[in-house]
């Protein structure tokens, strides 16, 4: 079990893990080790989160989403595989704990009655300074 958050709880069996050749320095060994990892955590279908963290989830995560809501970290910072395990995992972790906090409720506030004076006074001082300069039309008798 991976604890997320106090509240928060994955299993290992939710983490796919597959490995894949990363490019980058590294010579003649880079061609034949598999060091860069690609983690898979179908969020869609996993029953350790809530609804509402799986929707936080899937808008954060954004295009490392697939349609199905499988969120996908590709890690390939460093050159070996543990190390790029780690990062995804670590990389994976933040974005769970990030869609864990419920936003704060926005609360419908109005400006003040001096403020919303103000802005209509200014109004009218700026259209009494565009009226002036509107030239007077002459009758064309």
């Amino acid at each position: 079990m991976i604890r997320v958050t106090r509240t928060l709880v994955l299993d290992e069996a939710e983490i796919e893990e597959r490995f894949v050749r990363a490019g980058g320095p590294g010579g003649q060994h880079v061609n034949k080790v598999a060091t860069a990892v690609q983690l898979r955590f179908d969020a869609a279908r996993s029953p350790s989160l809530p609804d509402p963290v799986r929707a936080r989830l899937l808008r954060l995560a954004g295009r490392r989403a697939t349609e199905e809501g499988v969120v996908v970290i590709d890690a390939r910072r460093f050159r070996s595989q543990d190390a790029n395990r780690r990062d995804a995992l670590a990389r994976l972790l933040a974005l769970l704990r990030r869609a864990a906090e419920a936003p704060r409720p926005r609360r419908a506030t109005r400006p003040p009655r001096a403020a919303a004076e103000r802005r209509l006074e200014a109004k009218r001082r700026r259209a009494a300074t565009k009226r002036r300069r509107t030239p007077l039309v002459a009758d064309a008798d």
